[in-house]
């Protein structure tokens, strides 16, 4: 005796595949479109009516096979029942959800009823997932503004400028108002002064005014830093050929990042590192298990792969510091924030790895945006200067988004306290603009 038709449909299904949260409702759309009544779709389908009647209220899942009946039935395209374009949507649902757990605005938002609430109310649900959108881009651009605004080197220096020009013009002006009998010659010098002062001041207004307009442009590189950072997602092209190295001391630092990868890669090839990586198999998510395979420093492994990114690497972000924190090397992997200006955050693993040489730190990390990503991080002493110098600190953190069979607790980590939204941080050491700390 054959399977029910409906029994038969739920075995066919394959786990991996029964994720479509919203193709129950382009089953519907296009039956409806078609001018064609559940009973009919689902006898030319093979399964009951009431079957399809929850599969058209996405209460059911639908396999590879039942799904090429359906679209068969309804004169389209598997393919187009199946994409995946309300999938974008569901994932902006629900970090628009974890935004709202995480400023703590209003009640809960019920997670388990998303795709419901997409299939019944698309309008609102697109609504809603554009507020999100633009409300995240607004908050970038607080948060780019005001690092701009507090830690640029150069727009403090153009202000003081300003305040200075002021100051003169201000200081000028009173002593030819307040002394009337003032002889010719001295108020001559003063006039003299009045044009200097506001023609200095005309031209640094002015050059301040250009330089915020450029505000406008959030790849526009404000630090040598960002110029080093945008060089080496040019591909680090020569220095002649490379626009992107703007002022002196950017060149100084691609040159020396230049000599330590040089380095580096005389320790350990590249050819040797991508055929370790190749090798390992499944071990190959553990760059202790790379290194002790190469037998070669933990720190030397965890900077070759971040910066040639080899197989299961390619998506990999690098943070090399030195002792004080300062950011030696810096690439962001994606998803993983990183400040345009200043220092981290203190619960980075790079900065627990400093507070203990040699030893390894491996930790699951959250950022406020809910993502999460596996760290690995190291430090090492340098003497530069021998046994009669000091001893230098540097760390390394390869940083990798997390896989989802990783259980581990995770770290809530943030950017830099200055632009990060946690309410209760104990490593918090001044106030965040984006609400109270």
């Amino acid at each position: 005796m054959g399977r029910p038709p409906a029994a038969r449909s739920l075995t066919e299904q394959t786990p991996e595949r029964s994720a479509r949260p919203l193709v129950g409702t382009r089953i519907r759309e296009r039956r409806l479109l078609l001018g064609q009544r559940q009973a009919e779709l689902a006898q030319r389908a093979g399964i009951s009516a009431a079957y399809l009647n929850l599969i058209e209220h996405n209460r059911r899942p639908v396999g590879d096979a039942l799904l090429a009946r359906l679209a068969n039935a309804l004169e389209i395209d598997a393919g187009e029942l199946a994409s995946n374009r309300e999938e974008v949507l569901l994932s902006a649902l629900r970090e628009a959800a974890a935004r709202s757990k995480r400023d703590g605005l209003g009640a809960q938002a019920e997670l388990d009823h998303v795709a419901e609430f997409a299939a019944r109310f698309p309008g609102w649900a697109s609504t809603l997932a554009a507020a999100t959108r633009r409300a995240d881009a607004l908050e970038r651009r607080l948060v780019a503004l005001s690092d701009r605004m507090t830690r640029d080197p150069y727009l403090l220096t153009t202000l003081h400028e300003v305040q200075s020009a002021v100051t003169a013009l201000r200081s000028t002006a009173s002593i030819l108002a307040e002394t009337p009998d003032i002889e010719t010659e001295w108020r001559d010098r003063f006039h003299a002064n009045l044009d200097d002062d506001s023609l200095r001041l005309s031209r640094t207004a002015q050059a301040l005014v250009a330089y915020l307009e450029s505000f406008e442009d959030d790849a526009v590189p404000i630090s040598p830093q960002e110029e080093v950072e945008a060089w080496i997602a040019a591909g680090q092209p020569a220095e002649a050929d490379a626009p992107e190295l703007a002022s002196d001391a950017a060149r100084q630092m691609a040159r020396d990042l230049m000599q330590l990868q040089a380095r580096d890669r005389a320790l350990l090839p590249d050819a040797a590192l991508s055929a370790a990586v190749a090798d390992s198999g499944e071990t190959a998510d553990d760059p202790s298990l790379i290194a002790a395979r190469l037998g070669r420093p933990l720190d030397l492994v965890l900077r070759r792969l971040g910066m040639l990114r080899p197989g299961p690497w390619a998506q990999t972000g690098l943070i090399v510091c030195d002792g004080s924190g300062a950011a030696l090397y810096r690439l962001a992997a994606p998803g993983f924030e990183l400040p345009r200006l200043g220092e981290g955050c203190a619960l980075w693993p790079v900065f627990e790895a400093l507070a203990q040489p040699q030893l390894p730190v491996a930790r699951l990390i959250e950022t406020t945006g809910g993502m999460r990503f596996a760290a690995w991080a190291v430090s090492e002493r340098l003497l530069p200067m021998g046994f009669d110098g000091p001893a230098l600190a540097r760390a390394q953190m390869l940083i990798r988004a997390a896989r989802p069979r990783d259980a581990r607790p995770a770290l809530g980590v943030g950017p830099a306290c200055r632009i990060c939204p946690r309410a209760a941080c104990v490593a918090r050491r001044e106030p965040s603009i984006l609400g109270p700390a």
